[in-house]
């Protein structure tokens, strides 16, 4: 068996030649890496391979990429394939495909080499570590073929970095503490849905019953003291030998958008409770009480009120919410009622700010930015601040055929112009975002004039003053451009959230254990809202974005992760619990 220390302490040629398969006839790879011993950890060792390609040149990563056979190619078909991917094609049943399946591959290899001039590479082994099967395969092949090639060639090295990290743990033969647990447990939460298609799990339907069961089930299993609140989070408390301590609370949202993704707000219940099982079995306690708390509602699917989780526990939860109906009549307080709630027990959940220590959300990013990196974890810096509009357009509808341009006033072309306002100006600006999410032309024809438009408006930042500055502008430029067309604008403001700047001893604290797991610490804002911003109005807040698959893709069935990655998270989020100052 091989050991880490093994290749720390061995002569160069005897290093390249026990990773010669980790990068498919590549040994130039582990060559370069080499400069990098003694590697502290496996990841650290994993990073050095990775970033000996990322400063290769263009030629030598095609080189690596077109070193890869085709998935159920000829040089399968014929036996000629390393032992390696011998052993991945096989565990995907590759070499079992029918007929049909080995016609469809065929075609997809031959329409994807002709469109990229390379080899489609996908590591096919799942998020979990177990083989995906032939459908998902030939699904993400089709997919993928859409891409744009330099897209496509970063996402081939990503594969084959997945790829080399799973021959590195065979390698190595790790034996991971939390990342498989994490990632069985979301399988089994996440296969439970609302609809027969995809996952939804709204705020206290029969789904979101079963999953807070579930998930207390799972914490009283780990060790801690569990509940379900009024509200219907779910709590589990690792309790300290000394009754007096403080809490650090740690945890997400367990609902869900309309066929969402697995890992949002679910990790940071999952990863947590998985530690403290790790600790519960080793008899380890920590000096302060840890909460883990799975917030009830964040999305604002069904009521369409957002946090109210979170909420409850700052003791900020707007009672009159309860009177909130969703799309089939049913009231917020029939529906807690129902579920065996008592709301009026709803203000004894608030949690005193004196008896905390702080609270560390783990999410995944739902982002690029830790992806195109090559980074599995980073700390976040802030939640952004968030100002939300209704921009309604009123012109005058007029016939397309007969009016002048310059005597229209259409109120399609001052939304167009709008939409590339908000572009350019929230463009190369730091963490500023605008989006112009929704756009319609209410009763519109192929041959009027649009006289009636409306758009929203969603601009973001992690700085406030950043971005109310880009509010200031874009309104005023809105005001602008409908004066010149002789438009007439209302303007309704729908949100206003501040951002939520996350405690910075607790951020180096987290950075220090990135470090210690033997990657570089990498720092970057949240775009999206998350529960730490309503636990920021009472404590010290911080976040560890984990990797987000896919290209960032989340809010999605597309959503994914690896468990190497809950894996090193749960390291880390380990890790900055025993250090915790």
């Amino acid at each position: 068996m091989t050991t880490l220390t093994d290749l720390n302490s061995c002569d160069a040629a005897a290093f390249v030649g026990t990773l010669h398969g980790i990068y498919e006839h590549s040994p130039w790879i582990p060559e370069r890496a080499l400069s990098g011993r003694p590697f502290a950890t496996v990841a650290a060792l994993k990073y050095a391979l990775q970033t000996a390609v990322t400063k290769a040149s263009v030629d030598e990563q095609l080189g690596l990429i077109r070193a890869h056979p085709e998935l159920a190619g000829k040089a399968a078909i014929a036996g000629e394939l390393t032992q390696e991917s011998t052993n991945e094609q096989a565990k995907s049943g590759l070499n079992l495909c029918s007929a049909e399946e080995y016609a469809t591959l065929h075609k997809l290899n031959a329409d994807y080499n002709a469109r990229f001039g390379f080899p489609f590479i996908l590591a096919v082994k799942g998020p979990d570590g177990n083989g995906l099967t032939r459908s998902a395969i030939i699904e993400t092949f089709t997919r993928r073929l859409k891409n744009q090639r330099p897209d496509e060639m970063a996402e081939c090295l990503r594969q084959i970095h997945r790829i080399a990290e799973l021959r590195i743990n065979d390698l190595l033969t790790l034996t991971p503490v939390c990342g498989p647990t994490v990632m069985q447990w979301a399988e089994t939460i996440g296969a439970w849905s609302e609809a027969d298609d995809g996952l939804t799990c709204s705020y206290m339907t029969g789904v979101h019953q079963r999953t807070a069961a579930q998930l207390a089930e799972w914490m009283r299993d780990a060790g801690m003291e569990t509940y379900i609140d009024a509200v219907g989070n779910v709590v589990g408390r690792y309790l300290s030998l000394d009754p007096d301590a403080k809490t650090l609370m740690t945890g997400s949202h367990y609902d869900t958008v309309r066929d969402g993704g697995k890992y949002d707000g679910r990790l940071g219940i999952l990863l947590p409770i998985a530690v403290v099982r790790h600790l519960h079995e080793r008899g380890e306690r920590l000096p302060y009480h840890l909460e883990v708390v799975g917030f009830a509602e964040e999305e604002g699917v069904r009521f369409r009120s957002t946090f109210l989780g979170s909420n409850a526990v700052i003791g900020q939860f707007d009672m009159a919410l309860l009177e909130q109906v969703d799309g089939d009549g049913m009231t917020m307080l029939q529906a807690l009622t129902a579920a065996g709630h008592h709301p009026a027990a709803i203000a004894g959940i608030a949690r005193n700010p004196a008896g905390l220590l702080g609270f560390v959300e783990v999410h995944i990013e739902q982002g690029p930015v830790l992806l195109e990196r090559g980074l599995a974890v980073g700390v976040v810096t802030a939640i952004a601040g968030s100002s939300r509009y209704l921009v309604d357009l009123i012109g005058l509808a007029s016939h397309a055929g007969t009016t002048p341009m310059n005597m229209r006033k259409d109120a399609a072309a001052a939304a167009a112009e709008i939409v590339l306002l908000v572009e350019r100006r929230c463009s190369g600006a730091g963490s500023l975002v605008g989006t112009v999410g929704q756009l319609q032309v209410p009763n519109g024809s192929v041959n009027v004039i649009p006289g009636h438009c409306k758009l929203s408006l969603d601009i973001r930042a992690a700085d406030d003053a950043v971005r109310h500055a880009a509010v200031k502008e874009i309104l005023d430029g809105i005001e602008a451009i409908c004066g010149r067309r002789h438009v007439e604008v209302e303007i309704e403001q729908i949100v206003s959230a501040p951002a939520a700047p996350c405690a910075p001893a607790l951020m180096d604290q987290l950075g220090d254990a990135i470090e210690r797991a033997g990657l570089p610490r990498y720092d970057l804002a949240s775009g999206a809202g998350h529960d730490a911003m309503a636990m920021a109005k009472i404590t010290d807040v911080a976040m560890l974005f984990t990797r987000c698959g896919n290209g960032g893709i989340s809010h999605n069935r597309l959503e994914t992760m690896t468990g190497d990655d809950a894996e090193l998270a749960a390291q880390v989020l380990l890790d900055f619990l025993k250090n915790l100052l």
